[in-house]
C-alpha cells in the first residue's frame, strides 16, 4: 500500500479536517489544527506531504520520526500540530487495513468506558448553574469552567471575590452531587494565582487547570506545596521533551496532552506511559472536533492513568457546527451517565460524512480568539 494523496477541509466553526488515500482504497482522517491558526497548520501539512506521498501508511514510527526529525527547526504549536493530524490518518489506516479499532493495535482495552465531561459558562463564566442543572437532566456530573475573566498580575480583591462567588453559586446548587474543574487558562499570574488557590480549597475542584501559563511552569510545584486542589496542565505543550521537563519538575497531579497538537497518537501514548511513572493523570486536551475525540479515546482505552476525557458538544466555541455534525456514525459517541464507550468500528472508529464537509469548506470561517484588555489599555490574557 502507498500513500496516494493529502487533502485538506477547513471547517466551521474553527477545525481542520485532514484525509490521507492510498493506492488500495483504504483512507485515514486526521484533525490537525491549531484554534485559530488553521489555515498556517493547513499549510504546513501540505509541505510534509512532500515527505508522505508513494510511502507504505503502515510504517507510521519511520514516518513520524521523518517528519518529526527530518527537519532542522522543530516542535512547537504549528508543525506539531499538522504531524499530529497525520499520525492521526495513519493509525486510522492502519486499523483499517487490519480491520480492528486502534486500541486493539495498542494493546487492548484496559476499562469498558471512559469518563467524560462538560463545558459550562462560556470564555467569561456566567450562568454556571443554569447550564450545570441542563446537563445534570442529561445524565452528567462531571463539568468545567473558566474560573476568572481578564485578571492583572496583581489584582484586587474584588477580583477575588468575583470569581469565589461564581464556584460557591455551584457548590451552593448542587453540594458534592456534582464534581468540578477550573480552568485559569493562563489568565492569572502566579501572585494570584497563590491567593485564589487558597481561597478556592473550601469548594474542593476537581483539579485547576492552567493555573499559570506554561513558559512559568517553574511555579508549578510552589503552588502545588501551597495548595491541596490537583493541578492540571499540558494544552500548550507540544512533544514529549516538553513533558519531561514538566514531570521532571513536578507539581502537575494531572496531564492534559491534546492528541491535535502534541504529535497525535504516537506521541500521547508515549506521554501517558511517562505521567504514569510519575504518578500523574491523564486528561486529554480536547474542545476541537470529531476526530480529534476519536484520537484522544483511542489513547484512554489502552491508558490505565486516564482519568477524564474532554469533549466538545455544546461547547461555547461551536458556532456553525457541533461535534457530530459531520459524522455519519454518531449513535457511537453516545454518552451515558457520562461515559463514551470504546468505539467498535476499525480504525479510529469515526466515519466522516464528506459530502457535509466538503460543503462545509466552500465557506469556512477564519476563527480567531478574541483580544482582551484591563481597563488599562494594556492587552490582557484571554
Amino acid at each position: 500500500m502507498k500513500i496516494r494523496r493529502l487533502t485538506t477541509y477547513h471547517a466551521a466553526p474553527r477545525w481542520l479536517f485532514l484525509k490521507i488515500e492510498t493506492d488500495e482504497g483504504i483512507t485515514g482522517w486526521g484533525e490537525p489544527v491549531v484554534e485559530g491558526r488553521a489555515r498556517t497548520v493547513e499549510a504546513a501539512v501540505h509541505e510534509l506531504g512532500d515527505y508522505l506521498v508513494g510511502q507504505d501508511p503502515a510504517r507510521i514510527n519511520d514516518l513520524w520520526q521523518t517528519l518529526y526529525r527530518g527537519g532542522f527547526y522543530r516542535g512547537g504549536p504549528v508543525l506539531m500540530s499538522a504531524i499530529a493530524g497525520i499520525d492521526q490518518a495513519l493509525w486510522d489506516i492502519k486499523g483499517k487495513a487490519l480491520g480492528v479499532p486502534v486500541y486493539q493495535l495498542l494493546g487492548g482495552l484496559v476499562r469498558d468506558r471512559m469518563k467524560t465531561y462538560r463545558w459550562v459558562g462560556g470564555d467569561r463564566p456566567a450562568e454556571l448553574v443554569e447550564q450545570i442543572r441542563g446537563y445534570r437532566a442529561q445524565g452528567f456530573d462531571t463539568f468545567k469552567f473558566n474560573g476568572t475573566e481578564e485578571m492583572r498580575l496583581v489584582d484586587s480583591p474584588r477580583a477575588i471575590d468575583a470569581a469565589l462567588a461564581k464556584v460557591a453559586a455551584v457548590r451552593d446548587a448542587f453540594g458534592d452531587s456534582v464534581d468540578f474543574g477550573i480552568d485559569f487558562h493562563g489568565r492569572v499570574g502566579a501572585p494570584m494565582a497563590r491567593v485564589l488557590l487558597r481561597e478556592l480549597e473550601p469548594y474542593r475542584p476537581l483539579f485547576v487547570e492552567e493555573p499559570v501559563l506554561p513558559e512559568q511552569a517553574e511555579y508549578y510545584p510552589q503552588l502545588a506545596a501551597a495548595s491541596a486542589i490537583p493541578l492540571a496542565a499540558g494544552e500548550r505543550m507540544y512533544s514529549r521533551f516538553e513533558f519531561k521537563r514538566v514531570l521532571q519538575g513536578g507539581g502537575l497531579a494531572i496531564l492534559q496532552p491534546d492528541l491535535s497538537h502534541a504529535g497525535g497518537i504516537s506521541e500521547c501514548l508515549k506521554i501517558a506511559a511517562m505521567a504514569e511513572a510519575h504518578d500523574v493523570a491523564l486528561a486529554p486536551h480536547c474542545p476541537l472536533g470529531p476526530v480529534a475525540l476519536a484520537a484522544c479515546l483511542q489513547v484512554d482505552f489502552v491508558s490505565h492513568n486516564a482519568m477524564l476525557q474532554e469533549q466538545s458538544i455544546g461547547i461555547h466555541y461551536n458556532q456553525g457546527a457541533d461535534l457530530l455534525d459531520y459524522v455519519a456514525n454518531r449513535e457511537d459517541f453516545a454518552c451515558e451517565d457520562g461515559c463514551i464507550r470504546a468505539l467498535p468500528l476499525p480504525g479510529l472508529g469515526v466515519e466522516i460524512d464528506e459530502e457535509r464537509l466538503r460543503h462545509a469548506h466552500a465557506n469556512p470561517p477564519d476563527w480567531r480568539n478574541p483580544v482582551w484588555r484591563h481597563a488599562d489599555g494594556s492587552v490582557a490574557e484571554w
